[in-house]
């Protein structure tokens, strides 16, 4: 079998030696996210396996490429998951490219995100050397964790070779909820579940109605839905894949699509536009054809921030623009793994 981890090296290397750039290519199921890539491609959909699976001690290792259906399929077979509910987006989709956008399903504001649960790493940096960070167990560790810097870095640090994740059992029981109130209503009954000591694992309001998933032992979810009381979703599994998956009426749309990230109980926005609120309503998703400045200036203001996630031009700011001390930060760690600036150049921002 050929060592795909040498043979990308070897391109990392030749790539850093005559300043050329690289588009770092995995499944292409989120090529749709960040600003737009260029450079010659580095496919990595090569690098496939998995290393290791100990289901007794909730620990899965697997190298970049690997397809996230292979692995959410072995995990299934032993009745256990992805806590954070990764959204695929297109049956391509790889470990790798999941782990680098950093995204998470509905279950996150419950179960944690997707950085929550890596536990070691394995990459390639822009000067072609391998580094590994963590491991494969979950410790109380001196200094920052490296390995969780790589979530959401969009392959701007770093080419990942293996991850390992912490994984946990599926619920031995699951219901959604569904209740018909207004926008304030709707986050206003959030913000008071939240206080109780609630088996919640989903939230979601559509503008008319809001929807509570309910997971744990048989006996905590019947209590908790006979508490809260509303009308019992027979397509509770089909309906929160579509919304992950964004197969949910409300984005078949080619709207530009905002996703805007705030503190949960955020009162209503006064943006024109079309919302659904997930997580909570920690984040809230926008159609709308606003300038990017006003809708920023809006969630600013909130101290929240907003990122265009699709359907915009990719070629000005996509993720909301750093204070000057931040963007400074980035560039230090982007100098500290890829000097020469040749993975994803300008993916995340524009002056990197």
């Amino acid at each position: 079998m050929i060592d795909m981890s040498a043979v990308l090296q070897e391109k990392i290397i030749h790539a850093n030696e005559n300043n050329l750039a690289l588009q770092i290519v995995g499944g292409n199921s989120k090529d749709f996210y960040g600003r737009a890539p260029g450079g010659d491609k580095l496919k990595v959909t090569g690098n496939v396996g998995i290393i290791n699976y100990e289901p007794t001690e909730l620990i899965i290792t697997a190298r970049g490429g690997t397809p996230l259906s292979e692995i959410e399929k072995i995990l299934a077979e032993n009745n256990q998951m992805l806590p954070f509910e990764p959204p695929h987006y297109s049956d391509t989709a790889t470990l790798g490219g999941t782990i680098a956008c950093n995204l998470s399903g509905s279950r996150r504001p419950y179960a944690g995100a997707a950085r929550d649960y890596v536990l070691g790493i394995k990459l390639l940096n822009g000067k072609g050397e391998i580094l590994s960070f963590g491991g494969e167990v979950m410790k109380n560790v001196a200094g920052y964790d490296v390995s969780r810097l790589m979530c959401g870095a969009l392959g701007t640090l770093g080419v990942l070779l293996e991850v390992s994740l912490k994984v946990l059992p599926k619920s031995e029981n699951e219901c959604t909820l569904v209740k018909e109130l207004d926008e304030e209503s709707a986050i206003e009954t959030i913000a008071r579940l939240s206080n109780d000591a609630l088996p919640l694992s989903a939230s979601l309001y559509d503008g008319n109605r809001l929807y509570l998933r309910l997971c744990g032992t048989a006996r905590s979810v019947s209590a908790a839905q006979k508490k809260l009381g509303g009308e019992e979703l027979s397509t509770n599994n089909k309906f929160w894949h579509k919304v992950n998956e964004h197969k949910h009426a409300f984005f078949d749309s080619r709207l530009p699509l905002w996703r805007l990230s705030l503190a949960p109980y955020t009162p209503p926005l006064a943006l024109e536009g079309k919302s659904l609120l997930d997580w909570g309503g920690a984040q809230r998703w926008l159609l709308s054809e606003l300038p990017a400045e006003k809708i920023r200036a809006s969630v600013q203001k909130l101290d929240g921030h907003a990122c265009l996630f699709r359907n915009g031009d990719r070629n000005q700011d996509v993720f909301h623009p750093l204070q000057p001390k931040l963007m400074a930060l980035h560039r230090n760690l982007k100098n500290a793994f890829d000097p020469k600036g040749i993975l994803n150049p300008g993916r995340l921002y524009k002056e990197f």
